[in-house]
């Protein structure tokens, strides 16, 4: 599977769990929901005390399982390496995910006080591989 494939399938699947590693070397999984930016980096919101974001500042390698609406079907896997980026320079990335998840919002004024609320934050995830891949 390409990149290119693989950002197809998250411009239309956002349902996925999300790999990133404890301390102790062991896997944390977290359901999330993904999209893509404008870069085709993979993005998700998420709040700053999460556990995710505490283990993504000591090890960055992240792993994401992209799973259809349905859970069978088509699923891709994404290996990559993330970045965390605060409030407020998160604030327009977080309105870029929001439309490309759930569309319009009826009062973006109340969405940005949210996310000021909920101290949310972007995961921004450069994609280093993508699968199934067959030739592994």
């Amino acid at each position: 599977m390409d990149t290119d494939t693989a950002l197809d399938v998250l411009s239309t699947q956002h349902h996925a769990v999300l790999a990133t590693m404890r301390a102790d070397g062991t896997p944390q999984l977290t359901p999330v929901l993904a999209a893509v930016d404008g870069a085709g980096r993979v993005v998700i919101s998420t709040r700053r005390p999460a556990y995710k974001i505490r283990n993504i500042q000591r090890d960055p390698r992240v792993f994401l399982c992209v799973l259809p609406d349905a859970f069978f079907g088509r699923w891709i896997q994404v290996d990559g390496v993330a970045e965390i980026v605060d409030l407020p320079e998160a604030m327009d990335l977080l309105v870029d995910y929001y439309r490309s998840v759930s569309g319009e919002h009826p009062d973006w004024g109340d969405y940005r006080a949210a996310m000021e609320r909920e101290q949310r934050v972007i995961v921004r995830i450069e994609m280093r591989h993508v699968g199934p891949d067959r030739h592994r």
